[in-house]
């Protein structure tokens, strides 16, 4: 069973800089692509990127690309979200998911993933 945990949401202040964690298993980094999405008050999910071991490269969405960073770490099996230059935009709550095979142009719609963490929540606000 697939299993996700993120960690690391809080509040910053606008401008300022977060680390989310999501912690899952070796076998899930080698089969499947982890995405990332956030999903603020009265918004549809919106997916930000994907990473997967089937890829050269992470891919981002237009609207956080050069602003936040995903990287995988195998030690402790976790992908991690690094968001820096944060605006009060920014503020939802903030999943990790995980979709069989690579990452792709579907990896940025969030039904095509079959697991999810429970979320941690990031506030941007002065």
């Amino acid at each position: 069973q697939v299993q996700l945990e993120e960690s690391g949401g809080g509040l910053v202040q606008p401008g300022g800089s977060l680390k989310l964690s999501c912690a899952t298993q070796r076998v899930t980094l080698d089969v499947y692509a982890i995405g990332w999405f956030r999903q603020a008050p009265g918004k549809n999910r919106e997916g930000l990127g994907c990473i997967s071991r089937f890829n050269d490269n992470p891919m981002y969405a237009n609207s956080v690309k050069g602003r936040f960073t995903i990287q995988r770490e195998y030690a402790n099996n976790t992908v991690y979200l690094e968001m820096n230059s944060l605006k009060p935009d920014d503020t939802a709550v903030y999943y990790c998911a995980a979709e069989a095979g690579k990452c792709y142009s579907g990896s940025y719609d969030w039904t095509n993933y079959d697991y999810w963490g429970q979320g941690t929540q990031v506030t941007v606000s002065s």
